[in-house]
């Protein structure tokens, strides 16, 4: 029975800014690696046999942090652009908060979690959906069906979007679906790799 683990990043500079951040290449924050340490003390237990992440390196930090606790330095990772997080176009580098104050607490609620909200020069999640999950079924999909346990790391947006398609969620649910930083949502799989169990660990506890 195949395994898939997706962990969003640990928190990064511009996370604790309230900056949205988007294609931009941040550095993970001090509390963003003891995430990431966390989520490899949740992993310590569990046979990890591949790695993907999205070609920013706070995903990349947050894999050496998972590798650093959960003892399994032998891994390597696959990068992808299919995973990097939604671009927020013309709102990359604001600050999340002032935004709301502009426009209004509805019209920021659409931008920030909305199913197909358009951003200028960005992604909404509808589009983040079309780009990640084409890669899941033709590569990740394909592990799962090996046998092989997959561990995913990759940012908030683009977990979300998976998610929708692994819970089969619809446009109401995804938008009020939020994955924590350092969270590790934990899917088990039948033969046909239908989902027949799923539970979340993070830092602080473990929900079923």
């Amino acid at each position: 029975m195949a395994k898939l683990f997706l962990v969003r990043h640990g928190k990064s500079a511009w996370n604790k800014l309230g900056l949205w951040t988007g294609w931009t290449d941040i550095d993970l924050d001090e509390d963003g690696h003891a995430e990431a340490e966390q989520a490899g003390k949740n992993l310590q237990d569990e046979q990890i046999d591949i790695v993907y992440t999205s070609e920013l390196k706070r995903t990349h930090q947050t894999f050496e942090g998972i590798k650093k606790t959960s003892g399994k330095d032998h891994l390597s990772h696959t990068p992808h652009s299919a995973l990097n997080e939604r671009h927020y176009g013309i709102h990359t580098g604001k600050n999340k908060w002032q935004v709301k104050e502009e426009i209004g607490d509805e019209e920021f609620t659409k931008i920030r979690r909305g199913w197909d909200t358009k951003i200028p020069e960005g992604e909404t999640l509808k589009d983040v959906y079309a780009r990640v999950v084409p890669y899941y079924e033709n590569q990740i999909k394909k592990d799962l069906q090996n046998g092989k346990n997959v561990l995913v790391v990759s940012s908030g947006n683009t977990l979300r979007a998976l998610v929708k398609h692994l819970e089969d969620l619809d446009e109401v649910q995804v938008c009020n679906l939020e994955i924590e930083t350092g969270d590790v949502h934990c899917y088990h799989f039948d033969p046909e790799v239908k989902v027949i169990h799923k539970e979340i660990r993070s830092a602080t506890s473990t929900k079923k």
